[in-house]
């Protein structure tokens, strides 16, 4: 009787101690139960990509239980974010990516909504955009797409994001510097990144703007011919050149960040940027990065928070001076 009490006692003890040193229990306790993410665009853009993969990886490394990713597309993401205003006031799992997009159509389309209503939770990406055109286009250079763009102002058909956003911006810049007049560019704003490739890929346009990452695979394979990237330095291992290496004072940066609901508690708040610290600090968000093409942009809370408010005031300055602000 003496041996058997023993016997069970050590395999207790042995028990008790292995489990100390396994990390899932801990995990499991402080991972959140659940996030919904809201893409405020339709599939195949770039905060589509950063929900989505922000619902892999957040699952993966264990920050969150489970990730419900819903679209709602409108106005350059201001639809998404009135219904977000709204829907997640005071809410502790519900969260919205964004970015300067949002920024510039929120100013150019008098939005009644604004970031300063809901809660910076953290900074994720810094992207450079890439002028593109379609691959039997006669315009080789970025100077030929200059010429016609001073030329032919109004005959040259971009076709990027939602008005008033980065790509929006970037095609009114590019037309300044060459001598035209901004606010004569024709620019086709598309919901999706998707959409904005298949009128690239078609033919239907002369030249196309976004994220270099939504377009590196049609650039690699020749179906897009890569111009310039609108970064102050080059991306490693890309063989493009800025558009400053090429005599045009140009540069913007495709920034992406999540947000929380408005009125949100302090506790609910550090549990969901931490939930995020501890999703793009992690070697499987790194993976993400390198094969979207994605630049490592994090910042946390505080310092986003600030970031936004400055953003707001560049982009206000920006669309301005070409005619898409007040």
């Amino acid at each position: 009787m003496t041996l058997f009490t023993r016997r069970h006692l050590v395999a207790a003890m042995g028990a008790v101690a292995l489990a100390a040193t396994l990390p899932f229990p801990a995990v499991a306790q402080d991972a959140l139960p659940e996030l919904k993410i809201m893409a405020p665009a339709g599939a195949g853009g770039g905060w589509d990509s950063a929900a989505r993969s922000l619902q892999q990886v957040m699952t993966k490394v264990g920050a969150v239980g489970s990730v419900q990713v819903t679209n709602v597309t409108g106005a350059g993401g201001t639809v998404g974010l009135a219904q977000f205003v709204n829907d997640a006031d005071g809410s502790a799992d519900q969260t919205m990516v964004g970015g300067i997009t949002m920024v510039g159509a929120i100013i150019s389309n008098k939005a009644p909504v604004n970031l300063s209503q809901i809660t910076p939770l953290a900074r994720l990406t810094g992207d450079p955009l890439v002028i593109v055109v379609p691959k039997d286009s006669e315009l080789k250079t970025v100077q030929d797409l200059a010429k016609a763009v001073k030329e032919n102002t109004a005959s040259t058909l971009w076709a990027g994001g939602s008005a008033g956003g980065a790509d929006h911006i970037l095609a009114a810049l590019f037309a300044k510097a060459a001598g035209a007049n901004p606010a004569e560019i024709n620019y086709v704003a598309f919901s999706g990144g998707g959409e904005a490739l298949a009128a690239m890929l078609g033919g239907r346009v002369t030249a196309g703007i976004s994220g270099y990452g939504e377009f590196e695979g049609q650039i690699k394979s020749g179906d897009l011919r890569a111009l310039a990237l609108s970064s102050p330095e080059r991306l490693p291992g890309v063989d493009v050149a800025t558009l400053k290496e090429q005599g045009m004072d140009v540069e913007v940066v495709n920034w992406r960040g999540i947000f929380a609901g408005p009125n949100i508690s302090a506790d609910d708040k550090a549990k969901l940027a931490g939930a995020v610290e501890k999703t793009v600090k992690s070697p499987e968000w790194a993976e993400v990065l390198k094969a979207r093409g994605w630049s490592d942009y994090y910042a946390p809370s505080d310092e986003f928070t600030a970031f936004v408010a400055s953003e707001n005031t560049r982009v206000h300055d920006v669309l301005k001076s070409i005619g898409l602000a007040d």
